[in-house]
């Protein structure tokens, strides 16, 4: 998913509630069926073993590194004149809007998308490929993330960040790190929604007031917090004994 979802205003979306909560509920049940097939049928590696040898740091770190990327990609996205399909836009609204929504977008989907994508294709791929091959199978996972969004935009940013998790995955062997990655960043995009309605069809010198200094300001503060986050984890990620 996009760091920040942006769309229609929220006055506009109101007159969608009965769909927006339909459409909440839905995406939350279908995601509990991916997830209960995918443990039941041993297709995802699932473990309590990394949990068990206290990660804390790594967490806390992932978690960083989370806060610190969400500036950069929507900068990144913005100089890319990346916008979202209408039709995509919209979705995302009516999702967002509700409750529901924040079950789905920020608890389940990402359970179920680093179950599947991490814990299952990803995990397959590299026991299929050996030694140095395994930036293969993280480039091919993260492609196949990519592909499943059905569009350019989203695509893009999954593929993106789908390296970045697969890395995680392979570091650690388990998914706990990139479902925080994406349950903070999905977070933070339910939040800004419903906090800073004028955000969702702004750009992120808005967040700003339109002081540009300000905004570049904000970004170097993201790339310190974000960088620093990034070589922590280089250091500290290792799969549990």
């Amino acid at each position: 998913m996009l760091c920040l979802i942006k769309g229609i205003p929220l006055s506009e979306v109101s007159n969608y509630s009965n769909s927006s909560e339909l459409q909440s509920v839905i995406d939350v049940l279908g995601s509990l069926l991916t997830i209960v097939i995918f443990i039941r049928a041993r297709w995802s590696k699932v473990s309590r073993d990394y949990l068990k040898a206290r990660p804390w740091a790594v967490l806390m770190w992932t978690f960083l590194l989370t806060i610190g990327s969400i500036l950069p990609m929507e900068f990144i996205s913005e100089k890319a004149n990346l916008t979202l399909p209408d039709q995509t836009q919209h979705f995302f609204e009516l999702i967002m809007k509700t409750p529901w929504g924040y079950i789905a977008v920020a608890i389940m989907a990402p359970i179920a998308e680093e179950l599947v994508f991490r814990g299952a294709i990803l995990n397959k791929l590299l026991s299929s490929l050996k030694g140095d091959q395994h930036w293969i199978a993280i480039v091919l996972s993260a492609l196949i993330f990519g592909i499943i969004h059905l569009n350019f935009v989203q695509g893009l940013h999954a593929f993106l960040i789908g390296l970045l998790l697969g890395w995680m995955f392979y570091r650690t062997g388990s998914v706990i790190p990139g479902i925080l990655f994406h349950w903070v960043n999905n977070t933070v995009a339910f939040l800004m929604f419903h906090l800073m309605p004028q955000m969702n069809d702004g750009k992120l010198i808005d967040l700003f007031h339109g002081d540009s200094r300000l905004m570049y300001g904000g970004l170097f503060f993201s790339l310190c917090i974000l960088i620093p986050s990034l070589f922590q984890l280089v250091i500290r990620m290792h799969k549990a004994k």
